[in-house]
């Protein structure tokens, strides 16, 4: 997959995720630079108007669980049904348009085996994508017990730091690139959106500031007002679990955390190449 980070000022023309801070928790806090200070997309500009508008990208998370019926079948068959499946996923995969992320989850969770993470700029392109999936011989031996989509979106909060202000290229991350993701939807209570913009920010920028001490974990928030049930679809990626879990930790200690009206289901996936994935289920 090739990396991509958008320039200065340069609307992104290849596919990756927005990270906005609008969400339940921290931004998307990339590796540390040689200064020792956490890179991330906090407080990124304004729109500036008289630039081209930054395309807005369609994201879906997708749980499967696998029927016992389809473990009992013939290795040969199996393996076909897994090379079918395999090659929708790589027939999607195209640079600057549409992108599939593949993470087990078995072992990890009761209810499902596996998730794809697809990236894309249409709501029937994503349909199409997961038709054809569903449409496999493995798809007949699946179901799909939690399915998130959402919308990237630029965010209404700035830290105050002038390198987190320097340009819509801060908009942009590289999803995918750590060995562990945790995943779960997000609801804010009814009396958040009732603060004012002004308490709301002095709420977050606490929130920010936690988030930065921890640069090993990259967030990528994604917005599903009216589109999905949840408001907001959250995505931990790390190579640290133990990062992130105390990120957590702390974060239910600060103040913001009393407008939280749910955060669960919790999927904590591991990242692997697509066969592999479905080796993993047995």
């Amino acid at each position: 997959m090739a990396e991509y980070i958008a320039p200065k000022h340069e609307v992104p023309d290849k596919l990756t995720t927005a990270a906005v801070i609008d969400g339940p928790a921290v931004e998307a806090v990339a590796e540390a630079p040689a200064s020792g200070r956490p890179a991330s997309s906090y407080g990124a500009a304004a729109h500036d108007p008289s630039k081209p508008p930054v395309k807005r990208q369609i994201v879906c998370f997708s749980f499967y669980k696998v029927m016992p019926e389809w473990r009992r079948l013939p290795a040969e068959e199996k393996a076909a049904h897994k090379a079918a499946f395999v090659g929708v996923l790589t027939q999607w995969n195209k640079t600057g348009e549409f992108l599939s992320l593949t993470y087990s989850t078995v072992g990890t969770r009761g209810d499902v085996d596996m998730c794809v993470w697809s990236i894309g700029y249409g709501v029937d392109e994503m349909n199409q994508m997961r038709s054809e999936l569903m449409g496999t011989p493995l798809g007949g031996y699946l179901t799909s017990p939690h399915n998130f989509l959402a919308m990237t979106k630029r965010s209404q909060y700035q830290i105050g730091r002038e390198d987190e202000s320097e340009g819509e290229g801060r908009g942009a991350i590289r999803p995918g690139g750590q060995k562990y993701i945790f995943i779960y939807p997000f609801w804010k209570t009814r009396p958040w959106y009732l603060l004012s913009a002004a308490e709301r920010k002095r709420l977050m920028d606490e929130h920010i500031r936690v988030g930065l001490t921890y640069p090993r974990v990259k967030l990528n928030t994604t917005y599903s007002f009216g589109i999905d049930d949840q408001e907001f679809v959250v995505a931990f990626e790390t190579n640290f679990p133990e990062d992130f879990l105390d990120l957590v930790q702390q974060l239910r200690e600060t103040e913001i955390s009393m407008y939280t009206l749910k955060d669960w289901p919790i999927f904590s996936c591991v990242r692997v190449a697509a066969a592999e994935m479905l080796d993993r289920l047995g």
